[in-house]
């Protein structure tokens, strides 16, 4: 049985004018007149910054311009979002290049075909209100740690930081709060004693003063000191049975996205501010901001997988899930950079 999602969000219909992606000759051309190819896309949790490229390929247009009518469905985070790509639901999922790695040990084929971020964007925040002696992670243990949901990148993160600060993760229990508003409150009515979470949800509690910071992976210095390597995060995920039946809309997606990894290059504040919702800021524009400029750098430059990121993934995994540790993966089966390659040319980044 599918999961329904928890909303929609329709980019629109490329008009009339518009045009469909089509291969002739190694070239993508656009066929004037024709009709937009439909694809759905699951995210877990929107509205972070750690899947800003895809919101900025849709509200701006980018998707259209590539002859492609695309429909988001939102769900509170990235499990419930690869699982409705699982159920037939969407095609493709916006979500943590994890997910590629933990399918694959299960006998699935899924591959990141185009990478949005290059590190977590993520950092676990203890409730000063819940936890008011917290001194250490030991006290963390027999607590409610808050994720978007149930093996979600977040859950994978927070997992992550207490096994490197040598904290049992079976000794905590984590809940899904889902993202905005709802994880807001599940921390601020007690619900939870701390949240590992992206941004803005982390900065607007940091700033206010709601959280203690004890772990943050939220710029590549703290990546890198922390897993030793790039760390692939948000990228578009599919199986590989969808990129070999429906490889013009692939690309379409790839181009879109790059487009976006290259407009926020030099996006400008007041540029931002227009092209995401007005709900997305949490109504704290200064904040936003903020959170938008420290993790600027994180966004990849171009859609490429970085060298070392499937390794420093698999390795990191393995560090809070041990089943993980004995896999055998192919690495070069979770990834593909042919159509980011592509897209590179057309857009010159």
């Amino acid at each position: 049985m599918s999961l329904p999602p928890v909303s929609r969000r329709a980019f629109g219909a490329l008009s009339a004018l518009s045009a469909v992606a089509a291969c002739t000759s190694g070239a993508w051309a656009y066929a004037p007149g024709a009709a937009a190819r439909r694809v759905t896309i699951a995210v877990g949790g929107q509205a972070v910054l750690y899947h800003l490229p895809l919101t900025i390929a849709g509200r701006l247009g980018f998707f259209q311009a590539e002859g492609l009518d695309v429909t988001v469905l939102d769900y509170p985070g990235g499990a419930l979002a690869l699982r409705a790509v699982q159920d037939g639901v969407a095609q493709v999922c916006s979500g943590a290049y994890e997910h590629t790695l933990r399918q694959q040990s299960r006998g699935h084929d899924y591959r990141a075909f185009v990478v949005q971020g290059r590190a977590p964007q993520q950092a676990l925040g203890v409730s000063l209100r819940a936890v008011p002696s917290y001194r250490g992670p030991s006290d963390l243990r027999g607590r409610r740690i808050g994720v978007s949901a149930l093996g979600s990148s977040t859950q994978v993160m927070a997992s992550m930081l207490l096994a490197r600060a040598g904290v049992d993760v079976h000794t905590v229990s984590f809940v899904g709060v889902g993202t905005g508003l709802a994880a807001l409150a599940a921390l601020r009515t007690g619900r939870i004693h701390a949240l590992c979470h992206a941004d803005p949800i982390m900065a607007l509690l940091e700033q206010r003063g709601e959280v203690r910071l004890v772990g943050d992976l939220r710029t590549l210095q703290a990546t890198q000191e922390v897993f030793g390597g790039a760390m692939p995060a948000s990228c578009l995920v599919a199986p590989q049975s969808f990129l070999h039946q429906e490889p013009v809309v692939a690309q379409a997606l790839v181009n879109g996205i790059v487009h976006a990894l290259k407009w926020l290059q030099t996006a400008a504040p007041a540029d931002l501010v227009k092209a995401v919702p007005a709900s997305y800021l949490l109504g704290d524009r200064a904040v936003y901001l903020a959170a938008f400029n420290r993790v600027r750098e994180t966004f990849s430059p171009n859609g490429l997988m970085p060298e070392d990121g499937p390794a420093t993934a698999l390795r990191a995994l393995a560090q809070s899930y041990p089943g993980m540790s004995g896999t055998r993966a192919s690495l070069a089966r979770t990834f593909t950079d042919d159509l980011t390659r592509k897209a590179r040319q057309k857009f010159g980044v």
